[in-house]
């Protein structure tokens, strides 16, 4: 391979810290993934230098999250950036091991928002959001409700 073919190869970026693009992804599915403390058990979404619960520096432990959970919280968005349609629903999501993380949720329809959204299981899927700069595809983590609650 020639220095030019290596500078423009394209490659697979997660948009944010916490998400693992296996290298044979698709074939094997990205991740979320956290730091659990040695000393307490807590676990964290992404890495960290300390613990918030008992104040330990370390170490600390990289475990995979679940990728099905539950909506804590959630809001309709109708006004958004260029390229992203609108209305959607943005939720926190509570993961089994106790770590909330946000994202958007699809099976719900926007324009009908309900209380009884609060509880409802979802489940972690990615997709290509965009191509950055460089010409790499950048993938998201998105959830989709399981259930038909």
């Amino acid at each position: 391979m020639t220095q030019e073919q290596v500078a423009t190869e394209k490659k697979i970026k997660p948009l944010v810290p916490f998400l693992k693009i296996p290298d044979k992804y698709p074939d094997e599915p990205a991740y979320l993934w956290g730091s659990k403390c040695k000393s307490c058990g807590t676990v964290y979404l992404g890495s960290r230098i300390a613990c918030a619960k008992c104040a330990s520096t370390g170490p600390f432990e990289e475990v995979r999250l679940s990728d099905e959970g539950e909506i804590y919280v959630f809001s309709v968005v109708h006004q958004t950036v260029p390229g992203l349609e609108a209305p959607y629903v943005a939720a926190i999501i509570d993961l089994a091991e106790g770590v909330a993380v946000r994202a958007n949720v699809y099976g719900l329809d926007p324009l009908n928002p309900s209380p009884q959204w609060f509880g409802k299981k979802v489940k972690m899927y990615t997709e290509k959001i965009r191509v950055d700069r460089e010409g790499n595809d950048v993938i998201a983590a998105k959830f989709k409700v399981v259930d038909g609650k």
